[in-house]
């Protein structure tokens, strides 16, 4: 369609009530057209100072107003400035971006029925300090204090209702060394808004210098523009086809991922961002931009594809969703205009144990394509439509954030005669308990910075997961086939750490699988009380027959060593001998509490990769439909021998899986070998010796691992 005539069906729409407006949406999407066809318009009321705020702003405000305190929506950066620096060049230069962004003129004051109007205020002279430390004789001291002063700048609350939303401030350090500090709130601005400020900077203070006019294009629109045509094209029905969207890619269940944290979360703390960088090497960013090439996906996806690996495998869940911010600037006329287009989307993943690191890639490359192409949807409006669980120490819909950055603040190195440097701010307050930032420099370094909540987090276990992730990468690089469960996360330093907790000074001797000292036993006293349960009673003899009858028919049915066989019995003779058997057998036996919700239960049969399960007529245990299940109660063995099963079993085979609750998040299933059960059951023994003529309560339901003890 013809640009003038998609600009007249705009300036139309723009004219029309709600309800007209949803008709003329319908027509519009009839004919296969789509918003961005159609150009964002200055405001016919542009003379006007108030208009509606974004939805965007809207929630920051109501941030803002439930913690007025916090400055983790502050956007800080900061350089050292070594040359000779004008700075009445530098004021005048910031005082021509307030003038060209309405933006940086923006407060905000509360209406009716507690919604908020954001004020453009026709004029507004820059928040601009200049602290001059040059006086200060010590060069450490001038130091100590510029950092503090940078921390004061960027740090000082904002008023948004009386603004300025913009702060600037030089430090000077000497006659050719300043530090310039640039402060904004992110209701009028977000990191894009950060570049275009810093090459308008440049442009501006050029000019300034040379006593000329900066070659800047007037803005077509400003970001007052946006938010009125983002409400009308939501309003009219928009919203609704994007949520849809959205609703079917997160589902109904909204769950919160439990990350292992070093420090217990107090409730309502604020929390201070931590950093730990690393570059990722040359030739692993070379792989995996040919790994992505191959399977058609880009190296963000196989970072963030990368990163869900790596928190599933941290978490033990299977559910990952991960905040991704994108710039919403897909339109031309927001390209250079500040204001706060950024736009969270949460890209999911089902990452299972037994999920190659290709599946998991191909996920992710069709959740960040899905999201591309229902990117107007406002964050703001999929939280209200999705109502999640709220609370004040979780972020709603996702915990974790992935940022991939590309570039870099290039302008600056058109400031002739100035030489700048980063300045760190240090530590800033934290918005997620942990965030990734991938950097992509222009000549294809990446380096993974991974910003994490101090309280939360050790610097040692940050600094172990960017290990952990360049091992995942490596996977993805080398080996795409290779399970998540499967990749070795650990290097060489850790193993030999390991290795070294290992060195058990307490080894017993006469290591062996469990039931064969009840074999043993059996041979020394085979009539003597083995296991009591309301009226019954059984001997070694007859616990040691019925068990062995049981395992020769689990091994005519493939149970083998490694072998994992569920078991479902409520407290009974059955239970005991159902486990010794599967012991007797080879096998690793999972508990499965016949008491669980039935989606747990489904869940650990799924999860545990079980193929025969034992358990008692009564009980129906959700999820094994495509098993084996024998009922332990009601099942013919007169037939099998009552023989002990002669197996070539030792130490290292797995022994049992128990699940924990799932009180976190899903339950995760723990392993234990033969070795390590018989060293904690000799020891105890050393501890507290038992006797013949000792009896032992088991108290414990047998899903919780202290049962086997």
């Amino acid at each position: 369609m013809e640009s003038t005539a998609t600009r007249r069906i705009a300036e139309r729409f723009s004219r029309l009530s709600t309800e007209q407006r949803r008709v003329v949406y319908e027509g519009i999407r009839s004919k296969g057209l789509t918003l961005d066809q159609f150009p964002i318009l200055p405001r016919e009321d542009a003379a006007q100072d108030r208009c509606h705020v974004s939805y965007a702003q809207l929630r920051q405000w109501f941030l803002w107003q439930l913690d007025p305190q916090s400055t983790a929506y502050h956007i800080s950066g900061a350089l050292r400035l070594v040359g000779a620096l004008d700075v009445e060049a530098v004021r005048a230069s910031f005082a021509a971006l307030v003038r060209r962004h309405a933006s940086l003129r923006t407060v905000f004051r509360a209406v009716a029925d507690g919604l908020v109007e954001q004020v453009i205020r026709e004029a507004a002279e820059p928040d601009f300090s200049l602290i001059d430390l040059s006086g200060v004789a010590s060069l450490p001291e001038r130091e100590a204090l510029a950092q503090r002063e940078s921390r004061r700048l960027s740090e000082t609350l904002f008023d948004l209702g009386e603004g300025p939303l913009l702060r600037t401030g030089l430090i000077r350090l000497s006659a050719e060394t300043h530090v310039l500090v640039v402060v904004m709130h992110h209701i009028v601005s977000d990191g894009g808004s950060m570049q275009i400020i810093v090459d308008e900077f440049v442009a501006q203070y050029a000019a300034q210098v040379q006593g000329t006019g900066p070659a800047l294009e007037p803005l077509p629109v400003q970001y007052a523009d946006y938010a009125v045509w983002q409400r009308n094209w939501l309003e009219a029905g928009e919203r609704e086809r994007q949520l849809a969207y959205w609703k079917a890619h997160l589902g109904a269940e909204q769950p919160v991922l439990q990350l292992p944290v070093d420090h217990v979360r107090a409730p309502g703390a604020r929390h201070r961002a931590r950093l730990h960088g690393t570059e990722l090497p040359k030739a692993l960013v070379q792989a995996l931009q040919r790994r992505a090439q191959d399977e058609n996906a880009t190296l963000f996806m196989v970072l963030l594809a990368g990163f869900q690996a790596l928190l599933a495998r941290y978490s033990g869940q299977q559910d990952i969703r991960i905040g991704v911010p994108i710039a919403n600037r897909h339109r031309l006329e927001t390209e250079g205009v500040v204001g706060f287009f950024v736009n969270t989307q949460v890209l999911r993943g089902i990452v299972q144990h037994r999920s190659s690191l290709a599946q998991v890639l191909a996920q992710a490359r069709e959740a960040a394509l899905g999201a591309q192409t229902h990117q107007d949807l406002p964050f703001e409006q999929l939280v209200e439509a999705l109502q999640p669980e709220r609370s004040l120490g979780a972020n709603p819909l996702f915990q974790v954030m992935f940022n991939h950055q590309r570039g870099g603040f290039a302008g600056l190195e058109a400031l002739q005669g100035l030489a700048l440097t980063p300045y760190d701010l240090g530590e800033q307050a934290a918005q997620f308990d942990l965030m990734l930032i991938a950097d992509e420099a222009p000549d294809g370094r990446v380096h993974a910075n991974f910003s994490c909540a101090a309280e939360l987090f050790e610097p040692s276990t940050i600094e172990r997961m960017a290990q952990h992730y360049q091992a995942v990468l490596q996977a993805f690089a080398d080996r795409p086939e290779q399970a998540v469960s499967e990749v070795e996360l650990l290097g060489e330093a850790e193993r030999a750490q390991l290795r070294q907790w290992s060195v058990n000074g307490q080894r017993h001797a006469g290591e062996q699988p469990v039931h064969r000292l009840i074999e043993q036993q059996v041979l020394a006293r085979p009539d003597a009380p083995a296991l009591s349960f309301d009226d019954q009673t059984l001997s070694y003899g007859e616990l040691n027959a019925r068990a062995n009858r049981l395992a020769h028919r689990l091994i005519a049915l493939g149970v083998k060593p490694e072998s994992k066989v569920g078991i479902a019995a409520e407290r009974s003779v059955e239970m005991v001998v159902g486990i010794l058997a599967i012991l007797k057998a080879g096998g690793a036996y999972v508990p499965l509490d016949p008491e669980y919700p039935a989606d747990r239960l489904a869940y650990m049969v799924e999860d545990s990769g079980i193929a025969l399960l034992l358990t008692q007529s009564h009980l129906q245990v959700p999820g094994t439909e495509a098993l084996e299940v024998l009922a332990l109660d009601t099942l013919d063995l007169s037939a099998e021998s009552e023989a002990d099963p002669e197996l070539d079993l030792h130490g290292e085979h797995l022994a049992y899986v128990i699940y924990t609750s799932g009180s976190t998040g899903r339950p995760k299933g723990t392993a234990n070998r033969h070795l390590a059960l018989y060293n904690r059951l000799a020891w105890m023994q050393d501890a507290y010796r038992l006797d013949g003529s000792d009896a032992v309560l088991q108290k414990t339901p047998f899903s919780f691992d202290v049962s086997v003890w």
